[in-house]
């Protein structure tokens, strides 16, 4: 089979690329993993698309599949050819598939996904020419500031639940504090009555 290659200069593959962290953002916005994605073709975005799979408790809820039912709507077909995708984090088996499917041409990712990827880093769906489509591939366009975006968020996380865990020994600590007060209370009440009698 003949090789693939890009049909972008790197300054627009660079502008898409921020185009998808933008959809990242607002992914980040609603406190969903901050995944974003562009479909482009022809130069225009005819596809875009961030993570909601929290607020719509859909696994299939990933930045790239609505990006790709977005791009299917708006040129009336289920056929993406010419078309080129960016996305922040390596594509899962499921968008994949879906890119495969779609007959998308090029996809180009941010970070790497080496529990999950399959574009290349856990496994190769894209650029496997057993299939009757296949993609040209590129994978650490601005890698830096997707990693960043994935890194700050899990980090978040992590803050949030170390505090939460910290003010739950707090409440249990002033919860034990209090019943020893009581305790102590009430056997000095106990200890005046008995001074009384």
């Amino acid at each position: 089979m003949a090789e693939k290659g890009s049909s972008l200069t790197q300054a627009e593959k660079e502008t898409f690329m921020q185009m998808a962290i933008e959809e990242a953002r607002k992914a980040e916005a609603l406190g969903e993993v901050p995944i974003g994605c562009v479909l482009v073709l022809d130069g225009t975005v005819i596809g875009r698309g961030h993570n909601r799979r929290e607020e719509t408790q859909d696994a299939t809820a990933h930045a790239e599949m609505y990006a790709i039912r977005e791009a299917c709507r708006r040129i009336d077909s289920w056929r993406l050819e010419r078309s080129q995708l960016f996305v922040t984090l390596e594509p899962c088996p499921m968008c994949s598939g879906a890119m495969l499917l779609s007959r998308v041409e090029e996809v180009y990712f941010g970070a790497y996904d080496p529990k999950g990827g399959t574009a290349g880093t856990f496994m190769n769906l894209l650029e496997d020419q057993r299939f009757n489509h296949w993609s040209y591939v590129e994978g650490g366009l601005l890698e830096a500031d997707c990693s960043r975006l994935l890194t700050n968020f899990f980090r978040q996380i992590r803050e949030r639940q170390k505090a939460r865990k910290k003010a739950r020994k707090a409440e249990v600590a002033a919860k034990k504090a209090r019943q020893t007060d009581l305790k102590n209370t009430t056997r000095t009440e106990n200890s005046a009555c008995d001074t009384a009698e």
